[in-house]
């Protein structure tokens, strides 16, 4: 007997649309915002996803945590919301947990996986237990001997926030003398600072969608910013960072990128949809793992999108089906 081929993503995103109607979704909070340092990439975010869903005919309403409280958000009577929340108290499990709290279905992973991939040190400690690459680090203190950092990592290194995301407080540093002013930058943050190994090489990033076993791999980006440098402003303002997607790097090695993003994703617990980012050791070509993105940006210069559109699924079709994985994970 013939076994009928599996579907594509997008093929099954539509199916998945099919069985539900705006109505289904109820009243939809878009939480937004913030109080993180992404607060503004947020509020670009969350008003891109709000736009999609208004334009699918959901009952959505826009909510920004930094403005509104939980008693505000306890008594929306939203019957799901959608985090478009970036970093700290939105992508670190604790609005989560308040959710889970309230008994609202949301979207993304729960509370463990959450509070594990916004921290870059408990998230290389899981991967290291399941034996996934990533760069070696050291965390940092004011009292830290900063040649004993050099002589270990070598140079160059980068220097970062633990529990930051979007370059913010990441500082390249190329000699011994530059660690005291990266730390401090990164301090300001932060009270937990990496310094970790840099690889110098092909800079990527891969969505995955799904949770558990489903959880499967978009398609690879590859990120081409000026002078390699992707930072904040390179990240979400500049027109001169270049995505190539298909990357233009061999099969083989964009599927071992996807294989390894899976695998990061599901040993962290993730669940809906997340981003990894992984950087290519020039001279060996081996992937490299960097960090996992819980709460992946919506903005016009975000890579889920970008890597959604290029497997057949636009923007606000991408945003619905979100929206449907909503669930309470506890």
């Amino acid at each position: 007997m013939h076994k009928p081929a599996s579907l594509s993503w997008a093929e099954q995103v539509q199916r998945d649309l099919e069985k539900i109607t705006p109505q289904d979704m109820g009243r939809v909070g878009v939480l937004l915002g913030g109080r993180s340092g992404e607060r503004d990439i947020s509020l670009m975010s969350g008003q891109g996803v709000l736009e999609a869903l208004k334009t699918r005919g959901v009952d959505a309403y826009a909510f920004d945590p930094a403005q509104q409280s939980m008693g505000d958000l306890a008594q929306s009577k939203f019957d799901r919301v959608f985090i478009a929340l970036h970093g700290r108290y939105g992508e670190d499990g604790t609005i989560q947990g308040a959710l889970e709290q309230m008994g609202i279905p949301y979207t993304g992973s729960g509370v463990l996986a959450s509070a594990l991939a916004i921290d870059k040190q408990a998230t290389k400690r899981v991967w290291a237990s399941y034996g996934l690459p990533s760069p070696h680090f050291i965390m940092l203190d004011a009292k830290t001997d900063w040649q004993k950092v050099v002589d270990e990592l070598g140079l160059p290194l980068i220097v970062k926030p633990a529990r930051e995301g979007s370059s913010l407080g990441l500082s390249k540093v190329n000699s011994v003398d530059e660690l005291p002013a990266a730390y401090a930058l990164a301090a300001k943050l932060d009270r937990a600072v990496m310094a970790e190994q840099c690889i110098v090489g092909e800079e990527l990033t891969c969505p995955i969608v799904g949770t558990g076993d489903s959880a499967q791999a978009l398609p690879v980006i590859r990120i081409v910013a000026p002078s390699a440098n992707y930072d904040y402003h390179n990240k979400y303002f500049s027109d001169d960072t270049r995505y190539l997607c298909p990357t233009g790097l061999s099969l083989d090695l964009e599927r071992d990128v996807q294989e390894l993003a899976v695998r990061a994703y599901q040993a962290l617990g993730c669940q809906g949809w997340g981003r990894a980012d992984v950087m290519i050791d020039g001279k060996t070509q081996k992937p490299y793992l960097l960090e996992m993105n819980t709460a992946p940006g919506m903005t016009s210069h975000s890579l889920v999108p970008m890597a959604a559109k290029a497997a057949g699924v636009d923007y606000p079709t991408l945003v619905m089906w979100l929206l449907i994985q909503a669930s309470l994970k506890l």
